[in-house]
């Protein structure tokens, strides 16, 4: 194999995990449907969406993090791009909220929507012209920038393995601990119980 071969065979590895989420669905009047998903400290996201027309309708978007703080709004949308950068790891939430006037009845719209995040939502062709460098250049500065994003969510799940097994540790002392302080409170219990009834028959004087 030469190492054009090689090259190529590479590329064709990385364009095969390299791929943008894409998806439609139907947003039904006066609804608001959002989509969530869990997003890295300054990793760029990038979106595309294209919403269909219906008379006296509109569609807003709106793009939030868990504390509510807003990243996009645009209302009265059709076609367009949105793009941000999150500023924690946190869950976001990319929303479309459909608006009907009061007293008509409305119809169902179709979003199709496009995200991009990280690697994925950089411009490297630009980068290369502004660069000047050669395609294949570029697209190996692409899969370098892919690779270091790859060793960076093995080493953020590691960091989540080791603070899930730390959790666990702690969770199994605590329970340990817990059924000890258990097994001494009834076993006192008992003892007191046994000690009441022998006091309890000796004053009866059915037991000597």
């Amino acid at each position: 194999m030469d190492v054009s071969t090689y090259v190529l065979a590479i590329l064709s590895l990385f364009l095969a995990v390299d791929t943008a989420s894409g998806l439609m669905f139907h947003l039904e009047p006066n609804q608001k449907k959002c989509l969530k998903e869990e997003i890295h400290k300054d990793v760029v996201v990038k979106g595309e969406y294209e919403i269909n027309v219906l008379p006296n309708q509109r569609v807003d978007l709106m793009i939030v993090d868990s504390t509510g703080h807003h990243f996009y709004n645009r209302e009265e949308i059709e076609k367009g791009v949105f793009s941000f950068t999150a500023d924690k790891y946190d869950v976001y939430e990319i929303c479309f909220i459909s608006r009907v006037p009061q007293g008509m009845r409305g119809g169902r719209h179709e979003v199709f929507l496009q995200t991009k995040h990280g690697v994925e939502a950089k411009s490297y062709e630009g980068l290369g012209e502004a660069a000047k460098l050669k395609p294949l250049e570029v697209e190996l500065k692409r899969l370098e920038d892919l690779s270091e994003a790859i060793v960076q969510d093995f080493a953020y799940m590691r960091q989540r393995e080791e603070e899930m097994r730390d959790t666990n540790e702690s969770t199994n002392s605590r329970v340990l601990y817990f059924s000890l302080f258990s097994m001494c409170c009834l076993l006192g219990l008992a003892t007191w119980q046994v000690l009441y009834l022998r006091k309890f028959f000796k004053s009866k004087k059915l037991i000597e």
